[in-house]
């Protein structure tokens, strides 16, 4: 059960923390589908006396993006050719993707399903007369060969508002709650003293206790999701932490990771989802499930319309597909907002009305119309009831009854991450099997070093959102990933028996750095009478709002429509920088703006880099998520490349790179 909230202040910092150390073999961080699948996993492949910890930030039965529930499991392969999977991923992603780690997913990631359905995660069946079965009544289980409801090519309903729950549940049964320790922050990840470039540990704090703990271990594998709050959102006020990625996610896997020398790659992209407005609620169901379209402030079905064909001939060869790509759908929105045309409305009047005008066309009598109406209207609500309550709230407190009126779609503000339709995130090596393409240079350039999903650096691995060039994995496929480096650490710790980490740092000068934001406001606060305005020292929201206001008016936010340049550019790197030096200066009165200030530290360099892979690229690749004024196409020519960045931690420079993109599922004609 989640402890209720608390107020400020309940819980205060001290100066001087309890120290607590560990040894383990492997390190899990992180609670989230990834993490849930290597805690499961790694207990089939693991001897007896391998130690294995995992630490999470928050609970894991609702932590991670699965935390609120779903509707849907958008990644199931079942009767589909995995090699139209990875031309899918491909496709929606524009064409610059690692097809290896795609190609790899594909295959696993059935069996993460089929698992959820045993652990008790309700599935939707066909029934034999072609019925939908809504997961609340008996069928044979997708391991018995039950036919799931498809509501697209990949994706099949659920019943799953406890889904995290479920998936939670095996792996704490699998790992044992003795080796899971929850409300533990880790906030960096740590060096060898000894062996160049080689994971020896962590370091990180307790949220509910005055308490540091380090770490020290032979690998360990980094899964806390993607970025939030790294742009201003659209909500205001009271309103500001409602988002769609979770609020928690604070880019952290791509920080920590990058901070000790991986490698990271795309992450000039990023995700802007077209959701229901203010509510963030899902669109999937509405478009798939009920087949609803949308319409401009006109009426107008503008994403069929000629006009919207002619202008996907100017992002050639992706806008000629059969379906168009998340970022190009965006695209056609945006274009409807900057004439005018707005709002944007799903039509869900239409599409509910038009399933009760089938049953009539099909003789059913008025008594049974109403029956299927009063089916539809439940899974209506039942899709936000699932995943999204918020937008439930919403639609009963604004008095929207949606088969009587549309609802207003829009754009968020951007989001980083690589499980969902985005690909941002680090780079990683793929199966070491002969198809995976052999490449000479560093690993920076190559597809495979020997352990499937470790990190350029020497036994760090990540799974979803951490893996970068390789979206569309989702719930489903982040599980599967956890439970491929469950297995390649146990490998890893075998081959590497005989090292013995060493920290850099003595365990107390961690615990300094950690709770300096605690020490500086100790030392400060009586200098004024009020305690958040201080010149000695800022306060961790006022360093949010700065790197909102930043990033949204310089970096291509939802204040210029996603669009920025060069100049727009280098203007956000420079306020970036200074951002850091004041961020250097936070202080936190307790340990929920402890959390607050690492997390700020976290979200910066993230999105730093974010700024400075969209500069580097000298094109637009994901028209709809963001523009470039000076460079508004896509360069297939030039640019059908991926970028990766390295930050060398004994120097503190980055360098970036344009790397050869390689094609091994054969290509359509027209991509």
């Amino acid at each position: 059960m989640a402890l209720p909230n608390k107020p400020k202040g309940e819980l205060p910092a001290i100066a001087n923390p309890e120290i607590v150390e560990h040894e383990t073999d492997v390190l899990i961080v992180g609670g989230g589908m990834g993490a849930c699948g290597a805690a499961f996993e790694i207990k089939k492949w693991a001897p007896a006396d391998l130690r294995i910890q995992l630490v999470d930030k928050a609970a894991m039965e609702r932590s991670g993006a699965v935390a609120q529930g779903l509707s849907a499991i958008n990644t199931y392969i079942g009767e589909n050719e995995i090699e139209n999977y990875v031309k899918m991923v491909r496709n929606d992603l524009m064409g610059v993707v690692r097809e290896d780690l795609i190609y790899d997913l594909g295959r696993h990631v059935d069996e993460s399903v089929k698992l959820f359905e045993e652990w008790g995660l309700p599935i939707w069946k066909k029934a034999e007369d072609g019925t939908n079965l809504d997961g609340a009544k008996p069928a044979a289980s997708l391991r018995e060969g039950g036919t799931p409801v498809r509501t697209g090519k990949w994706q099949i309903m659920i019943n799953g508002e406890s889904y995290k729950c479920i998936v939670a549940e095996a792996a704490k049964k699998a790992l044992g709650e003795e080796n899971i320790m929850e409300r533990i922050f880790i906030v960096k990840m740590l060096l060898d003293k000894n062996k160049e470039n080689h994971i020896a540990g962590a370091v990180g704090f307790s949220t509910r206790e005055n308490k540091v703990h380090v770490f020290k271990c032979k690998t360990a594998m980094v899964a806390c999701g993607g970025a939030v709050n790294i742009f201003r959102p659209r909500s205001t006020g009271e309103g500001k932490g409602r988002a769609w990625y979770p609020v928690w996610n604070a880019g952290s896997t791509y920080t920590m990771c990058a901070q000790v020398g991986a490698t990271l790659t795309m992450m000039e992209n990023r995700f802007t989802p077209a959701r229901f407005k203010d509510g963030y609620g899902p669109v999937g169901a509405w478009f798939l499930l009920f087949k609803a379209k949308v319409s401009n402030g006109n009426g107008e079905f503008y994403a069929m319309g000629d006009a919207a064909k002619e202008e996907l001939k100017n992002f050639m060869p992706y806008g000629a597909s059969a379906v168009t790509p998340t970022c190009l759908r965006n695209h056609l929105m945006v274009n409807e907002f900057k004439e005018g045309r707005g709002p944007v409305y799903m039509a869900t009047d239409v599409a509910l009305n038009s399933f009760l005008d089938e049953a009539r066309e099909a003789g059913k009598n008025e008594k049974e119309v109403k029956k299927i109406w009063k089916h539809l209207e439940s899974e209506a609500w039942e899709d936000f009831l699932d995943m999204s309550i918020g937008q439930a709230g919403l639609w009963a407190g604004m008095n929207i009854e949606p088969e009587k009126v549309g609802s207003e779609i829009m754009p968020t503000e951007p989001y980083m991450l690589g499980s969902h339709s985005g690909c941002c995130g680090i780079w990683t090596s793929g199966p070491d099997e002969d198809w995976v393409p052999d490449v000479d240079g560093p690993r920076s350039h190559k597809y495979k070093w020997g352990y499937n999903r470790m990190t350029t650096v020497d036994g760090l691995f990540t799974a979803g959102d951490g893996v970068g060039a390789s979206g569309h994995k989702f719930s489903s496929g982040s599980h599967a990933e956890g439970r491929i480096c469950g297995k390649q650490m146990v490998k890893y710790c075998r081959d590497n028996a005989d090292f013995q980490p060493e920290l850099s740092q003595t365990a107390e000068e961690l615990a300094a750095e950690i709770y300096a934001p605690v020490t500086r406001y100790l030392e400060y606060v009586g200098a004024t009478t009020h305690q958040d305005v201080n010149p000695n020292y800022c306060k961790p929201t006022g360093i949010m709002m700065r790197l909102m206001k930043a990033t949204d008016e310089y970096g291509g936010g939802v204040a210029t429509y996603y669009m920025t340049s060069g100049k727009l550019l280098n203007i956000c790197l420079d306020l970036l920088r200074m951002l850091r030096e004041d961020a250097a200066k936070m202080a936190a009165g307790d340990l929920h703006e402890l959390m607050r200030a690492w997390e700020n530290y976290h979200r910066i360099w993230c999105v730093e880099t974010h700024i400075r892979h969209i500069e580097f690229r000298k094109e637009s690749r994901y028209p709809g998520f963001y523009y470039r004024s000076d460079f508004p196409t896509v360069d297939d020519e030039n640019w059908k490349a991926f970028v990766n960045s390295t930050f060398d931690p004994k120097t503190q420079e980055w360098m970036c790179e344009k790397v050869e993109c390689i094609n091994i599922v054969e290509t359509e004609p027209w991509i």
